[in-house]
């Protein structure tokens, strides 16, 4: 919007920057979740909008029973108020990335308002939600396979470390695609388990897929590189900075001991939206190297029910792997900043990749 009136209208050059765009994203997310947080944390506890916890999990866990939930709500509001007001809205990626924020907290907000306030513990069945993403992610392949202005890599699969390298995939490519945004949602959900765990690996997966939207959206920048480039691109960036300033705001109140958690309504969306943006800049791979911390989770999760149904022995003392570690004996807060130094790690050698080609 603030493009639109200064740049367009006013020719204001400053607003035609992204970088510039993005710094204003990151501030005005970041204030908007401390002005709103407050007033829905305070009303989702009026309403007792409260945590279940399981019994057989980490018995230091059972305090945080009835500590609210739903905060994703606060990270959406933000996100969308910071994007339609620092984003190019004739950006079909943007427009994309919004409708996406829409869809997948919807079907998050749901699942917590069957469990929540319908009191059913069950709430929206897995089945149910992984139709859902599987829809928004069919939805996806129709736009980009019909995208007039898709690269001439439209249906390839681009493998970092290696200079210029794709593997073309036709339409498995597709396939590759559904799986990398409904799985990136329900690995973020997994894993959203610890107080600030998920959040403070969103906001390094989000930053990490920033960098790369900037440098994959100029094409000098991309030329010398040897990514691909990729029309637009450069303006996700400025929604994940908004992504990231909203997460940062809501880890103010996620931290530990947390006053309140995401929720599906958080964790389904955003991990979806981390999914997305990987999927419009085909940096698909590299979302399996910076978000390896999603990835260990949601892998713990599949061995450890493969095993069991096949043994009748578990891998891992509890799953996901978090829960593991804290029943190794590791504190929560131990748990947390190391899964963090490890993201920050795997992010470090996600952007590596830009240079060893």
């Amino acid at each position: 919007m603030l493009y639109h009136l200064f740049y367009t209208v006013l020719d204001i050059n400053l607003f035609q920057y992204i970088t510039f765009r993005a710094g204003g994203a990151i501030l005005t997310s970041l204030i908007i979740t401390f002005m709103i947080a407050p007033f829905i944390i305070r009303n989702l506890k009026k309403y007792k909008i409260g945590q279940t916890v399981r019994d057989d999990g980490p018995k230091t866990h059972l305090s945080k029973s009835g500590t609210t939930t739903m905060g994703g709500i606060i990270i959406i509001i933000s996100l969308l108020l910071s994007t339609v007001l620092w984003a190019r809205l004739d950006n079909h990626f943007i427009l994309w990335l919004i409708f996406a924020t829409i869809f997948f907290g919807l079907i998050g907000f749901t699942d917590d308002y069957l469990k929540l306030v319908k009191k059913n513990p069950k709430g929206l069945s897995a089945r149910k939600k992984i139709v859902f993403q599987s829809v928004f992610a069919l939805l996806i392949i129709i736009y980009l396979y019909f995208l007039p202005t898709n690269s001439q890599y439209a249906t390839s699969l681009n493998i970092p470390y290696l200079k210029t390298t794709f593997i073309e995939l036709s339409l498995l490519y597709f396939v590759v695609i559904f799986f990398v945004i409904v799985g990136s949602s329900n690995a973020v959900n997994l894993t959203d388990g610890l107080d600030g765990l998920a959040t403070g690996n969103i906001i390094i997966v989000a930053v990490t897929l920033a960098v790369f939207s900037y440098l994959i959206g100029n094409i000098n920048i991309s030329s010398y590189l040897k990514v691909p480039y990729i029309v637009g691109a450069g303006e996700i960036s400025v929604f994940l900075m908004a992504l990231f300033g909203s997460g940062l705001g809501f880890l103010w109140y996620n931290s530990y001991p947390a006053e309140i958690f995401m929720g599906d309504t958080g964790s389904l969306c955003l991990g979806g939206l981390l999914g997305l943006s990987a999927v419009f800049i085909k940096q698909e791979l590299i979302l399996l190297v910076v978000g390896g911390v999603f990835v260990a989770e949601a892998l713990s999760v599949m061995i450890q029910v493969f095993v069991f149904k096949k043994t009748k022995k578990r891998v891992f003392k509890m799953a996901p792997l978090h829960h593991h570690f804290e029943l190794g004996g590791l504190r929560e807060t131990k748990v947390t900043i190391r899964f963090w130094i490890v993201g920050i790690i795997l992010a470090i050698i996600a952007i590596a990749s830009l240079k060893l080609r």
